[in-house]
């Protein structure tokens, strides 16, 4: 969907993998080295999204700014890949390619960002070298206004006041009380004395604005962040090397901030929304708590028809209340396709969730999983041969298919972490006002079971 990816033509990801990354070891990613993904109101980083994040050393990085990408455990997991180990952080990928051989991972897709010499560069490299930054994703803080199902306190403010307010959940397991048990409150910076912030600025004068290629701002809501429009002016300057920069945005703020996006991006080159979505109507209400549907897609519609962006993408986060809405879903995106003419219109990603894991739609009984992996399959035979899906959305839901289909792929203690669903959604529907059964009536007969 990029037209940064480095395939030959014609060439398919399962042979660019052969032919760049296996060449050099059985588990090398390029996201190692130049990709990383920083939260500075905590000071923690990974490569890319899917790794759990470490913390970064708030005492020495306002002396070295590259240590928000550049951390010791980052070194250390490429001196593993560099070997071919598979280094614990990165199970998201090696859940998928140990599935099945030559199965196309996220891995594969973030090492096509770059060039056949970079990726040569960071294979022999010392791995102790600090390496410049391509792409970035770059959380400011987590205010938000919405507590999606599947997020928590640590990337949501509203998340954290109905903690405060209500406490923790109980009787979740482990997985879920680590993530809903408190506030995550402890270890945040100020939004005007954060080292992590300062860092990122001193870097974006020095060297940052001049090395990356790629910039997407995540949140928590990066429209509702004050560095986020610091930034914004920034890019407006004109004077870096960034050629593609992304917001992910829930599209739910009031009109005067949308405007006001759309009046600056008039002012910024190669600027992309990403838009998370995955169902429609109350089920996405249900899943995306805070979303009001109707104003969703107005701001969606004004927002792809100002003329001011690049490109709409839509990220599909994709658990077990996903899967009763998904097919209707890419219906929607597949109709903005045909309206619009262009499979560009609205593009999709499939993020298959794996935190907390009682969320995850392997939680669902296999009779359930194969029914939802039929629709798919079925849609997917509908719509392969309109010319409107991008090879990455055909292989994406190939991929969501086989992980639902293969029946050997089940969930840890699964007994357990089902009685974990059900005792989590009982008290989700009672927080927020909701009725799990009445939301989703084909996954709610088999949860009114439990």
């Amino acid at each position: 969907m990029s037209s940064d990816q480095h395939l030959l033509p014609g060439e398919s990801f399962a042979k660019y993998k052969e032919r760049v990354l296996d060449t050099k070891s059985s588990s090398f990613c390029g996201a190692k080295w130049y990709y990383a993904t920083v939260w500075l109101d905590t000071g923690q980083t990974t490569a890319c999204h899917h790794p759990l994040p470490h913390k970064i050393d708030a005492n020495e990085v306002l002396k070295n700014p590259k240590l928000l990408s550049n951390t010791p455990q980052k070194k250390k997991e490429r001196a593993e890949m560099q070997k071919g180990i598979q280094c614990k952080g990165c199970d998201y990928c090696w859940r998928v390619e140990n599935l099945k051989a030559n199965k196309i991972s996220d891995r594969v897709y973030k090492s096509v960002l770059y060039t056949d010499d970079e990726l040569q560069k960071a294979y022999e490299s010392d791995a102790q070298e600090d390496f410049d930054l391509r792409y970035l994703e770059l959380s400011f803080d987590r205010t938000c206004n919405f507590a999606c199902s599947y997020c928590n306190p640590a990337f949501s403010t509203t998340w954290a006041k109905d903690i405060k307010k209500n406490n923790g959940y109980k009787d979740i397991g482990p997985n879920g009380f680590d993530h809903y048990g408190h506030t995550h409150s402890d270890g945040r910076y100020h939004e005007d004395d954060n080292p992590y912030v300062k860092a990122f600025f001193q870097w974006w004068e020095s060297d940052l604005k001049r090395t990356l290629t790629h910039l997407r701002l995540t949140g928590g809501e990066p429209l509702m962040s004050k560095h986020t429009w610091r930034l914004l002016d920034l890019m407006a300057e004109g004077d870096s090397n960034v050629s593609y920069f992304a917001i992910n945005t829930n599209l739910n703020s009031k009109d005067t901030l949308i405007d006001r996006l759309i009046e600056k991006a008039k002012t910024i080159k190669g600027l992309h929304i990403y838009s998370s979505n995955e169902s429609m109507g109350s089920k996405a209400e249900y899943i995306r708590d805070g979303l009001d549907w109707g104003m969703w897609v107005n701001n969606f519609k004004k927002v792809a028809e100002s003329g001011s962006f690049s490109s709409m993408h839509s990220m599909c986060t994709i658990g077990a209340l996903s899967l009763e809405g998904l097919v209707d879903y890419l219906d929607w995106c597949i109709d903005i396709k045909q309206k619009a003419k262009t499979r560009d219109a609205v593009t999709f990603t499939l993020n298959i969730l794996r935190f907390p894991n009682f969320q995850s739609c392997l939680i669902l009984p296999y009779e359930l999983r194969t029914k939802f992996a039929t629709d798919l399959t079925n849609w997917l035979i509908k719509c392969r041969g309109t010319g409107l899906l991008h090879d990455m959305e055909i292989e994406q839901v190939e991929r969501l298919i086989e992980y639902l289909d293969n029946k050997s792929n089940q969930i840890p203690n699964r007994e357990h972490t089902v009685k974990w669903f059900k005792s989590y959604f009982t008290q989700y529907d009672k927080r927020r006002s909701k009725d799990f059964k009445k939301t989703f009536p084909i996954i709610g007969e088999w949860y009114n079971g439990i």
